[in-house]
């Protein structure tokens, strides 16, 4: 097979449109969808400071690649910031692996970890937890979204990037609805240009995870090869592997539901918008009077004596 845009020799072809790629023009065009979606949704102002979020795997890895590459030639600037949780023999890899990484195209790197932030690892929180129903999922999101924001203003950010992916957008709509948690539905929309202080963007929203995996394996990127020991407690792998079968027999369906996803998103966040105020304990933003991480670690430390 021929690459539809070059005649070289195809090395990738997309099912959902058919298309067949050779690596170059396949890495380009992921690229490009970024620049895309970037543009958008007006992700990144001109001369803004984007601190890239990276954990070691693929998806972040990758996300840093990219945008590394265009901020070479757009008004942007990147740093890199990870986040340590204090998982002992998963961790050291990752922080081995971005360390190099960053070196190699020569962006700055910050680290900030659980312990330093909060007084405890993400282990000393799952020994302290009451409710053996808390995933650890849930609790390390919580607190790997807090400690993302202290470190984005750390370094003077204005944006923090992520490498969710399509695939992990349609996984956290269905644990939402499943869960019922549907306030949560109105966070999802990839258009943020509100008046938050800090905004959050997800520039790979649109592409499937099939597809970073090949970007990454294609453009030589390491990445973390240890699981998360955790990732299989709560129901996310059971909605992946569902959603690649629907994808396996109905090709485009994951774009499909990623636009409704969209839709519902924007009517959902518009019917429940509540205006944001600062939390009583710690001065972040939150809907309430103290926000959801302050609430958690004071319960844990409760539990802790």
């Amino acid at each position: 097979m021929n690459c539809d845009r070059c005649q070289n020799s195809a090395a990738y072809t997309r099912k959902y449109s058919g298309e067949k790629l050779c690596s170059d023009c396949f890495s380009n065009s992921i690229l490009r969808k970024t620049a895309k979606t970037i543009s958008k949704y007006k992700m990144i102002q001109n001369n803004e400071l984007v601190a890239v979020a990276v954990s070691g795997g693929k998806d972040s890895l990758a996300l840093l690649n990219i945008m590394k590459k265009m901020s070479d030639t757009h008004n942007f600037r990147i740093k890199a910031i990870t986040i340590d949780e204090g998982i002992p023999g998963y961790r050291n890899e990752a922080m081995e692996i971005v360390r190099e990484f960053c070196n190699k195209l020569n962006v700055e790197l910050s680290t900030y970890t659980y312990k330093e932030l909060f007084d405890l690892t993400l282990d000393d929180a799952l020994e302290l937890r009451q409710n053996e129903k808390t995933s650890s999922c849930s609790i390390c999101g919580t607190l790997r979204r807090r400690a993302m924001d202290h470190g984005a203003r750390d370094i003077g950010a204005d944006v923090i990037a992520t490498g969710h992916n399509l695939d992990d957008t349609l996984q956290t709509f269905v644990i939402n609805m499943l869960s019922g948690d549907t306030n949560k539905i109105g966070w999802m929309d990839p258009d943020n240009s509100d008046n938050n202080s800090l905004r959050k963007i997800k520039p790979f929203c649109e592409i499937y995870e099939s597809e970073i995996v090949f970007y990454a394996f294609t453009n030589n990127i390491p990445f973390q090869s240890e699981p998360c020991p955790h990732m299989n407690e709560g129901i996310r792998t059971e909605i992946r592997e569902f959603l690649n079968s629907l994808e396996n027999q109905h090709s485009g369906v994951k774009n499909n539901l990623f636009r409704s996803i969209v839709k519902v998103s924007q009517i959902v966040r518009d019917s429940n918008y509540k205006q944001k105020t600062s939390c009583q304990r710690c001065g972040n933003e939150c809907t309430g009077k103290i926000c959801s991480v302050c609430s958690m670690v004071l319960g844990l430390k409760e539990n802790q004596t």
